[in-house]
């Protein structure tokens, strides 16, 4: 039946869906729907665009060198898993970030083309077409990162959008689904540090998580592109909790974040091997590989960790800034990781999150995002209504200038 003519059903999870093609469910990206939110506005003078996670530290300084000397190497096609010597130097790294066990590095490391084509596409490798008799379940954080509800489309499984509030810690309770539920579900996205809201999940959690992924032969999702930006302790990590046994387990992390190398488009995945070759299949009959010399930049980026030091200083030094500027303004509290504010517009000055950010472009020219874009509308409500997400990616005098323009404002009577 076509969209037009679709009719209504309710499923068991907790999300409406339409009898129709199955990315009609998708709303447009959080970034369209902010232009047009913001249409025919012009702002406030001298504008600062704060929506996008797009690191504006420096790049490595050796990226242009060994760019250089791979040069000749756009010739060939390049292996469709990355070659040896970077999946090599991705275990040697887990091994001294995490002190696990090294994965190997032939069966359980594919380089991939960014990892938010790798989690979408690990949904369509992994979702079976049914699971326990019925349509499978794929569970999303809610708010989430929006590959997430696509690859679920993609894949023809059911999303369950799992709220992610203040009240639970900001991550998903793992005890708010029933055995029902979890029957269905074939994959879980787990984001550690998490994007918006900075939350990192705790030794004790992913192992619960895993459990609960094994005993019903589900695929854990972990998604750590923020675990190298962190404010206290780093993050532990879903390797740490696998402790040499990566059965049910996916991880993906990328230098977008770690080595401010968004426009490199070079990240991983690692885990279980024969959810890998599930993977590899897939890449090979429809994937982009990562071009050969790509593939020699992020080698080197995985063995120093001179740059991420340095660039997490800088981070840490302007999350100082912003702590002594907001106080516990905009129910703010210092994140675990990442690079973004997650601010309570409701709590602070009475607006939505839409609102919020019609009042901050007109007045102050700040463009952020309006947290209900985030996320989805469930039974428990939106948990991003009421919160405006900041991308803290400028340096610190720019940093400064946006402070002062956000704390300065007050909403209009």
């Amino acid at each position: 039946m076509g969209a037009a003519g679709g009719k209504q059903r309710k499923y068991a999870g907790n999300l409406k869906v339409m009898d129709a093609n199955r990315f009609d469910t998708l709303p447009e990206s959080a970034f369209v729907r902010l232009r047009q939110l913001l249409d025919g506005r012009p702002g406030a003078p001298s504008p600062m665009d704060l929506t996008v996670g797009e690191p504006r530290h420096a790049i490595p300084d050796f990226v242009g060198a060994v760019l250089q000397d791979h040069i000749q190497e756009f010739g060939p096609y390049p292996d469709p898993g990355g070659p040896l010597s970077l999946r090599h130097a991705i275990a040697d790294w887990q091994v001294r970030r995490y002190g696990t066990p090294p994965l190997d590095a032939a069966t359980q490391i594919a380089a991939v083309n960014g990892t938010r084509e790798a989690l979408f596409n690990a949904c369509l490798a992994v979702t079976p077409e049914t699971k326990a008799g019925q349509k499978p379940i794929i569970l999303i954080p809610n708010p989430f990162y929006h590959c997430y509800a696509a690859g679920v489309a993609a894949a023809g499984a059911e999303p369950y959008f799992w709220n992610a509030s203040d009240e639970t810690g900001n991550l998903p309770d793992l005890d708010a689904i029933d055995d029902a539920t979890w029957d269905r579900v074939a994959a879980i996205f787990m984001c550690s540090p998490a994007n918006p809201q900075g939350a990192a999940a705790s030794l004790e959690y992913w192992q619960k998580l895993l459990a609960k992924a094994r005993a019903h032969d589900a695929v854990v999702l972990a998604d750590e592109c923020y675990s190298e930006i962190y404010y206290g302790t780093a993050p532990v990590g879903a390797i740490e909790a696998a402790a040499g046994d990566v059965s049910n387990l996916l991880i993906f992390n990328s230098l977008s974040k770690r080595s401010n190398l968004a426009g490199l488009r070079c990240g991983f995945v690692a885990g279980e091997a024969r959810r890998i070759a599930q993977i590899m299949k897939l890449r090979r009959l429809g994937g982009a590989p990562v071009p050969q010399p790509l593939c020699a930049v992020a080698e080197a980026c995985w063995n120093d960790e001179a740059h991420v030091a340095a660039s997490r200083e800088q981070y840490r030094d302007k999350f100082k800034l912003i702590g002594n500027a907001l106080g516990n303004r905009f129910g703010y509290k210092m994140p675990d990781g990442g690079i973004f504010l997650w601010l309570n517009t409701q709590s602070e000055w009475g607006l939505d999150s839409e609102a919020a950010a019609l009042h901050l472009w007109d007045e102050v020219g700040l463009r952020v995002l309006p947290g209900t874009y985030l996320a989805r509308p469930t039974p428990q409500g939106n948990p991003g209504t009421d919160y405006i997400r900041i991308a803290a990616v400028y340096d610190a005098a720019t940093t400064s200038t946006m402070l002062d323009r956000l704390t300065n404002l007050t909403p209009k009577n």
